[in-house]
């Protein structure tokens, strides 16, 4: 069955009051224009129900077809795409201007196993005091940050400075290129392959 751009408001059967309708049987051959009644008894004779499906159109569009069945399958569908999306959540990390490098290794950690979940990570660090004079500082450390987690993450925003703290975004690359470093052994291999 062809899937139809139907709203949730649609006319069944006895409740279609137009004097004529164009019909479209169940196989979606065109039946042409016939009044209301003789769409209706087509539809009574196939035991199925006649549908207005383009009500603008002049004259309206019925559908003889199982609404019942239609229905079912349409609530599959939707359960079934809303099953297959991905709601991305942003993770944020925050930490002072004066972290320690084991610190800073364990946020990363932190930041890495939340790109594997699929998650964007915003990273920050936020300025206390007189450490607003030394934002090159919070810059050069979120790029250290980037870098702890450059093999699983690339940086979708670079660092901006947003009130009293910096931030910036990094988000999961994509498998191949995750797995794929580059280099010259990756670069050695693609070449054999290609003489084989």
């Amino acid at each position: 069955m062809e899937v139809l751009a139907i709203s949730r408001e649609m006319l069944l059967n006895g409740e279609i009051r137009d004097r004529e309708v164009r019909v479209i049987d169940a196989n979606g051959e065109q039946l042409g224009i016939l009044s209301s009644r003789e769409a209706l008894r087509l539809a009574e004779e196939k035991n199925l129900d006649l549908v207005k499906i383009a009500p603008q159109a002049k004259p309206p569009v019925c559908r003889i077809m199982d609404y019942g069945k239609y229905r079912f399958e349409q609530a599959k569908k939707d359960k079934e795409a809303k099953k297959n999306q991905r709601v991305v959540e942003i993770k944020e990390i925050r930490m002072s201007l004066n972290i320690d490098q084991h610190d800073l290794e364990t946020k990363a950690g932190h930041a890495l196993q939340f790109l594997k979940a699929g998650n964007r990570v915003k990273v920050t660090v936020r300025f206390r005091g007189r450490e607003m004079a030394h934002t090159s500082l919070g810059r050069t450390l979120l790029a250290r940050f980037a870098e702890l987690c450059a093999e699983l993450a690339s940086v979708e925003k670079q660092p901006k400075l947003e009130g009293r703290s910096m931030s910036l975004f990094l988000v999961a690359k994509p498998a191949k290129e995750a797995n794929g470093k580059g280099g010259k052994k990756h670069a050695e291999t693609e070449n054999t392959q290609r003489r084989v």
